[in-house]
C-alpha cells in the first residue's frame, strides 16, 4: 500500500507532508505503508492508493479517486485525522 503527498513542484511542501504522514502513521500504530512525494505533473492515479494535497490544489486532482484534501499542510492534528480517514477508507486497521 502506498500514500503519496503532492504539491505543485514536488519539493518542499510535499516532502514535509510526506514526513508528517509517516509521523501520523507511527502515532496511530500503522506499519507497512510506503509514503512518497511528487509534483502534480508527474503523478498518475495509479501511483498510489491514497493521495494527500493542500486545498489549493483540490481542482487539480479531480481525476484522482482517493484523495485527502488538507486545509492546512502544517497542521499535524488535521493530517493525522486525514491519515486515519485514509486508513479507514482503505481498510487499514489502526490503534486510534
Amino acid at each position: 500500500m502506498k500514500f503519496m503527498a503532492m504539491c505543485s513542484s514536488g519539493l518542499g511542501s510535499s516532502f514535509m507532508v510526506q514526513m508528517n504522514i509517516e509521523k501520523a502513521l507511527r502515532s496511530i500504530g500503522v506499519e507497512g505503508i510506503d509514503v512518497d512525494h511528487t509534483d502534480l505533473g508527474s503523478a498518475s492515479p495509479a501511483d498510489a492508493d491514497m493521495f494527500f494535497v493542500g486545498r489549493d490544489l483540490k481542482n487539480s486532482v479531480s481525476n484522482f479517486q482517493n484523495v485527502q484534501i488538507l486545509n492546512s499542510i502544517i497542521d499535524q492534528d488535521e493530517l493525522t485525522e486525514r491519515v486515519k480517514d485514509a486508513c479507514d477508507q482503505l481498510g487499514v486497521p489502526h490503534t486510534s
